[in-house]
């Protein structure tokens, strides 16, 4: 253990526990897209998330950072790593698609109050280098069923009346913090080389 220890990448730890309270509030994101088109996304992410917690629950001093997750998994899985354990639902869950755009007031000119624009740009910036030509083309289907801005924001703020500069500035403000941890593990599996890129 010491060894593994000896050899972490020079960056700042990431408590694990710190990590999945921040990855617990993605899977709520996805209900506020309404439909059940979203509901594939919403289980792969909880599933990437389960699999992190039981490898941090079954240990939670040795799996106490991030960093110490991947470098035991990349001892004891050796050639298979990174493409298995919690290595993989890790690099996925950092793939999860940001609410992009809409915090910074992006907007389609042609319809406003709809968020395919967000989505699409999320989903390009996070997602669409690992999905093949059939994947690609389900997910501009789905796109149809993403529901209209104001609904979208109704629906984060839990139908109460909150202004919708109030809920950007919420959505702005989780997107900030959960954007530093998500740069931090992309600067260790660099390090770690451990990026993945292939198909889906």
């Amino acid at each position: 253990m010491a060894l593994l220890l000896d050899q972490q990448p020079d960056t700042n730890e990431i408590p694990t526990e710190t990590f999945l309270e921040s990855v617990s509030h993605l899977p709520p994101f996805f209900d506020c897209l309404g439909s059940k088109v979203f509901a594939s996304i919403k289980a792969d992410i909880n599933g990437n998330i389960t699999k992190i917690k039981a490898v941090y629950d079954s240990d939670p001093v040795k799996y106490e950072t991030l960093q110490q997750i991947l470098l035991i998994e990349k001892s004891t899985y050796d050639s298979e790593w990174p493409k298995v354990g919690a290595t993989l639902a890790l690099m996925w869950l950092n793939c999860s698609p940001k609410a992009c755009g809409l915090a910074d007031g992006e907007r389609d000119e042609q319809n406003p109050n709809l968020i395919r624009i967000n989505i699409t740009k999320a989903y390009d910036q996070a997602l669409k280098r690992y999905h093949g030509w059939i994947v690609q083309k389900l997910f501009k289907a789905a796109l149809f069923a993403a529901p209209c801005r104001s609904d979208f924001l109704k629906a984060l703020s839990k139908d109460q009346d909150v202004a919708e500069e109030d809920c950007l500035a919420k959505i702005c403000h989780f997107l900030i913090n959960f954007t530093a941890i998500v740069d931090a593990i992309y600067e260790i599996y660099s390090i770690m080389n451990a990026e993945l890129d292939y198909l889906v």
